[in-house]
C-alpha cells in the first residue's frame, strides 16, 4: 500500500517506535498488523533495535544457532493440543520412552558430527494420563518422567559431553533446583496467553491443562526466581486476536525484565499438519509472522536474544526473517529431524550461513546457553568444565573445533571439608564489611528498575482510617477473632490508639505466660555465606571468590559447639548459604559434627529453604530428608526464610527463595515428623499492613493444623547493606510505632495458638526490646555468642549478649528474667562461666 494509506495510527505507532518510546499494548497491537510500506518501515525499527544490542554485546554483526540433537525422549503427553502431531498414544511407538542406551546413542552421533546441544523434547507428565508410561517408569526403577529426564541428562554429560537443554514442558519450583545441576538452560514456550483459547471447547488448548496460560507464565517466573536461563516464545497464528498477541508479548517483556531469565524468545508461526484437529486452519502469512517479530524485537529491546527457526520458512525466506529483527536461528541439526515439525526439513548449515552472509552478517554457532549466562548464579558449578571443554573464552561462543567428550558428572562426594575454608572470625570481628555488596550485584538480582516500578507508591505503608474503638474493644473481647478490617485498623495505631493496643497485648502475655522474660543461651554457626540464590534484601550472600566468602570446616563447627557447651550454651542454632558445593549429605554430617562433640546440645538448625536444597541435592523427598537430619541428631528448626508469606511480596524481596507454598509444606512436614519449629515475619521493605495481618493468617493456619510452632519471631528489616535498598527498591526499615504494633497484633492475634512471641535484640536494640515488652512480647531470643546474618545488613546492636546484659534488659521492662531450653523447658542447673 502506499504511504499515504497508511492509518494515522500505524504512522504514529511507528513514529513513537523510530524514536525509541516505549511502546504501549495498543500500540503493539496496530503495528502487528502491520503490511506493505507499514511492515518495511517496522521491520527497518526493528532490525536497528536488534543491530543495537549485538553491538552493545560486543558482537556486532554476528547471528547465532545452536548446533544440536534432539533426543524426543518420550512421545506421550498428558495435554491434547490440536495442533500437534508430535504427541501420540501408546500404540504407535515402540516403547513409551527411549532407552538409555537410544538416548545415548543419538547423542554419540551428534557428537561425532561435532554437535554440542542435546535437546530433550518430550510430552507434559504422561504418566498421569497414559498407564503404559507409569508401568515403564515403575520398571525401569524412576518416580517420574522428569526423574528419568534428569538421569538421562548426567548419562549425556558424561557419555558424549554434549550440554543438554531442556523442554520437559510445566515444571514446579522444586523441578527446577532438581534439574539445574544438570541442564546449563531450559525451555518452555509460553505460546499464548489467552484464557479463551484455552477455556473454550473447540479451541486449540481446550482440555491441556499445561496449557493453562497463568501456569505458564509461573514457571517462567519460577525459572527466573531460580536463575535458570530459559527459553520460551509465542506460537503465531492458532487463533489468538492481535490484542491477545500483544499482551504475550508485554507479559514476557514483563516476566524477563524482572528477573533476567530469559535468555531468547522463539517466535514461531503456525503449520498446518494434517492428522490434526486443525487440519482444515491455513498456515500464518509470512507478513503477520515478520510483523509479530518485529513487534517483539522492540518490545523486549535490544538485549533480548529473538529467534525464529529457520526450517519453518524457505532457505529464501530466511533472509526476511533477519531483516524483521531475529539475531538468532536456535537449534540446527545435521542429524535428527526436527520432531515437532518433521515434515519441515533442517536447512544445511552452509546454505544457512550463505543466506546469512548476503544479509550481512556472519552465522556463528554458540551453545545452548547465550554467552550472558554462562555464569554463576546462572551456570551451576557442576557443569562449568562442561562447558569449558566446547565454549570460546574470547567470545562466549562455541568453540567450532571443539569436539564434545564426555566428562565425570557428579554431586559433591567429598564431604562439606572438601570444599575448603577460609576463617570465620575475620568477617565477625571488625566492624561493617570489607565489600559493600556481593561482586554479581548487577546479575544476581534482576532489573532494579523493574521493582522500582513495582514498588512505587509502596514506600511508606497506608494509614487505615477505621474504628479503632471498635476494633480494641474487639481486640480485648476475642484476641483471635479480629476481622481483617479490624485487624488492619490496629496494625497502624498511633498514639493514644497504640498505648492502648500494647496494654492489650501485654495483658495478654501476662495471662498466657506470666511476667517471666525468657531467653535461651545458645550460639549462632552461619556454617558458610556462599550462597547463589541472590535474594535480594540479603547482605550476607557471598560468591565464593568474593573477600568476605567463607566456610567452616565440620571441625570448626563441631569446636564451636563444644566451645558453647563448656560456656553454659544449651543450643547452637545452625543456618548457612545455599552454596553451589554443598553435598546433601552434608547437613546430616554437621548435625553430627555437633552430636559427637556434646551430645546434649539441642541442635537447631535449617531454614525451609536449606530444607529444600537439601532434598534436592540427595533426591529425597521434603519428609524423608527430614526425617534423615532428624535421626543424625536434628533437634528442631528454624521457620526462617518465611519472610512475608505473600507471593508478590516474596518474589520482589527475595528472587531466588522457595514459595509460600513450599514453605509452608517444609514446616508442616516438620511438625509431622517430630521436629518442632519456630515461626518468623521480616517486615518494613516492599510489603504493608495488610501483608502482616494475612502473614499471621498463615502462621495461625499452619499451627492449626500441626501445633508445631513454639515461637513467633518478629524480624525487623535491617537495610543499611540490603541490595534491595541499595538500590533504591525498599524502604529504610519499620519505625517504632510499627515496631510497637507488629508484635503487640502477634499476640493478639496468634493468642491461644502460639504462647510465645519473640522480639530480636540484634535487630531492635535494647531500647526497642525494652518497648515491645511492655506490649506483648515474652521472649528476648538467645545470647548468640556470634550472629552474622544480621551484622552483614548493618545492625549496630552487635552479635552477643550475657545473661546479665538479657537480664538488665528484662529488668529495665520491669519484669524478671528466666533461662529456658530451646523449647521452653526449664534448663537444669548448669554454671554459666564466661556468659555468666
Amino acid at each position: 500500500m502506499a504511504t499515504n494509506d497508511i492509518s494515522t495510527a500505524m504512522r504514529r505507532a511507528l513514529r513513537r517506535a523510530d524514536d525509541g518510546k516505549t511502546l504501549d499494548p495498543a500500540e503493539a497491537e496496530v503495528l502487528l498488523a502491520a503490511t506493505g510500506d507499514a511492515l518495511t518501515a517496522l521491520t527497518a525499527i526493528a532490525a536497528r533495535v536488534r543491530d543495537q544490542g549485538l553491538a552493545d554485546a560486543g558482537r556486532a554483526g554476528i547471528v547465532t544457532y545452536s548446533k544440536k540433537v534432539f533426543i524426543p525422549l518420550t512421545r506421550l503427553c498428558r495435554d491434547r493440543c490440536h495442533y500437534c502431531t508430535f504427541a501420540t498414544t501408546p500404540g504407535r511407538v515402540h516403547s513409551p520412552y527411549l532407552s538409555p542406551d537410544e538416548v545415548l546413542e543419538i547423542a554419540r552421533q551428534g557428537a561425532a558430527l561435532g554437535c554440542k546441544e542435546a535437546l530433550f523434547t518430550l510430552g507434559d507428565a504422561p504418566e498421569d494420563r497414559w498407564d503404559a508410561a507409569r508401568t515403564w517408569l515403575e520398571e525401569a526403577g524412576y518416580d517420574s518422567t522428569l526423574d528419568y529426564v534428569r538421569a538421562m541428562a548426567i548419562r549425556v554429560l558424561e557419555g558424549t559431553g554434549l550440554l543438554p537443554h531442556l523442554n520437559p514442558g510445566v515444571l514446579r519450583w522444586q523441578d527446577l533446583q532438581r534439574l539445574k545441576p544438570v541442564a546449563p538452560s531450559m525451555g518452555m514456550m509460553l505460546e499464548t496467553t489467552s484464557r479463551r483459547l484455552f477455556e473454550e471447547k473447540g479451541r486449540p488448548h481446550f482440555g491441556s491443562p499445561d496449557k493453562d496460560p497463568a501456569i505458564r507464565l509461573r514457571v517462567l517466573e519460577d525459572a527466573g526466581r531460580s536463575n535458570v536461563p530459559f527459553t520460551t516464545g509465542l506460537l503465531i497464528g492458532i487463533g489468538e486476536t492481535l490484542a491477545e498477541r500483544a499482551d504475550s508479548i508485554f507479559a514476557l517483556r514483563r516476566i524477563a525484565r524482572q528477573y533476567n531469565g530469559i535468555q531468547e524468545v522463539i517466535i514461531q508461526g503456525f503449520r498446518v499438519k494434517p492428522d490434526t484437529a486443525m487440519r482444515n486452519d491455513d498456515d500464518v502469512p509470512l507478513a503477520e509472522w515478520l510483523a509479530a517479530i518485529a513487534v517483539t524485537r522492540i518490545v523486549l529491546g535490544p538485549r533480548m536474544r529473538v529467534q525464529a527457526p529457520p526450517n519453518l520458512v524457505d532457505l529464501a525466506e530466511c533472509r526476511a526473517l533477519l531483516d524483521a529483527g531475529v539475531d538468532d536461528f536456535g537449534g540446527v541439526s545435521p542429524l535428527t529431524p526436527d520432531h515437532v515439525n518433521p515434515e519441515r526439513p533442517w536447512p544445511m548449515i552452509d546454505d544457512l550461513a550463505k543466506v546469512t552472509a548476503d544479509a550481512g552478517f556472519a552465522l556463528r554457532e554458540r551453545l545452548t546457553t547465550h554467552p550472558e549466562y554462562l555464569r554463576e548464579p546462572w551456570l551451576d558449578p557442576r557443569l562449568i568444565s562442561h562447558v569449558e571443554a566446547l565454549v570460546d573464552p574470547t567470545t562466549g561462543l562455541a568453540d567450532e573445533d571443539a569436539l564434545p567428550a564426555g566428562l565425570p558428572w557428579q554431586e559433591p562426594d567429598g564431604g562439606w571439608d572438601s570444599v575448603g575454608r577460609t576463617d570465620l572470625h575475620t568477617a565477625i570481628d571488625t566492624e561493617g564489611r570489607r565489600t559493600e555488596t556481593r561482586s554479581d550485584f548487577d546479575a544476581a538480582y534482576g532489573d532494579w528498575d523493574v521493582l522500582r516500578e513495582q514498588v512505587a507508591g509502596r514506600s511508606a505503608p497506608e494509614r487505615i482510617e477505621g474504628d479503632v474503638k471498635a476494633a480494641l474493644s474487639a481486640a480485648e473481647r476475642e484476641p483471635a477473632g479480629l476481622s481483617d478490617a479490624e485487624a488492619l485498623t490496629l496494625m497502624t495505631a498511633t498514639g493514644p490508639a497504640l498505648d492502648a493496643l500494647a496494654g492489650i497485648a501485654d495483658e495478654l502475655r501476662k495471662a498466657t505466660v506470666g511476667d517471666d522474660v525468657t531467653y535461651v543461651v545458645n550460639r549462632n554457626i552461619n556454617f558458610t555465606n556462599v550462597c547463589y540464590t541472590g535474594c535480594r534484601f540479603c547482605a550476607f550472600a557471598q560468591r565464593r571468590s568474593d573477600a568476605d566468602a567463607y566456610s567452616l570446616s565440620m571441625d570448626e563447627v563441631g569446636r564451636r559447639a563444644e566451645e558453647a557447651w563448656v560456656i553454659g550454651a544449651t543450643e547452637v542454632c545452625m543456618q548457612g548459604g545455599i552454596h553451589p558445593d554443598l553435598p546433601g549429605t552434608a547437613y546430616a554430617d554437621l548435625v553430627r559434627a555437633v552430636k559427637d562433640r556434646v551430645p546434649d546440645m539441642h541442635v537447631h538448625a535449617y531454614s525451609p529453604m536449606e530444607i529444600v536444597n537439601g532434598s534436592v541435592r540427595t533426591g529425597l523427598s521434603i519428609e524423608d530428608f527430614l526425617i534423615s537430619v532428624k535421626e543424625a541428631g536434628l533437634d528442631s528448626i528454624p521457620g526462617t526464610a518465611a519472610e512475608i508469606l505473600d507471593d508478590d511480596v516474596r518474589w520482589i524481596l527475595t528472587k531466588g527463595k522457595l514459595p509460600t507454598a513450599t514453605w509452608i509444606e517444609v514446616v508442616s512436614t516438620a511438625h509431622k515428623v517430630g521436629l518442632p519449629s519456630s515461626s518468623t515475619m521480616m517486615y518494613g521493605h516492599v510489603d504493608a499492613p495488610h501483608h502482616w495481618v494475612q502473614h499471621l493468617r498463615t502462621i495461625a493456619a499452619v499451627q492449626d493444623r500441626t501445633g508445631g510452632f513454639t515461637e513467633f519471631v518478629l524480624l525487623p528489616f535491617i537495610h543499611q547493606n540490603s541490595p534491595i535498598y541499595l538500590a533504591g527498591v525498599a524502604r529504610p526499615g519499620p519505625t517504632y510505632d510499627e515496631n510497637r504494633a507488629v508484635h503487640a497484633m502477634a499476640r493478639i492475634m496468634l493468642h491461644g495458638r502460639i504462647d510465645n512471641i519473640q522480639c530480636s535484640w540484634v535487630k531492635l536494640g535494647v531500647d526497642g526490646c525494652v518497648a515491645v515488652l511492655n506490649g506483648g512480647v515474652n521472649d528476648i531470643g538467645g545470647t548468640l555468642m556470634e550472629e552474622t546474618i544480621s551484622r552483614m545488613a548493618g545492625s549496630k546492636h552487635g552479635s552477643r549478649k550475657s545473661i546479665a546484659e538479657l537480664t538488665a534488659m528484662a529488668t529495665a521492662a520491669g519484669r524478671p528474667a528466666r533461662q529456658r531450653t530451646t523449647t521452653y523447658g526449664e534448663v537444669p542447673f548448669r554454671p554459666s562461666l564466661e556468659l555468666a
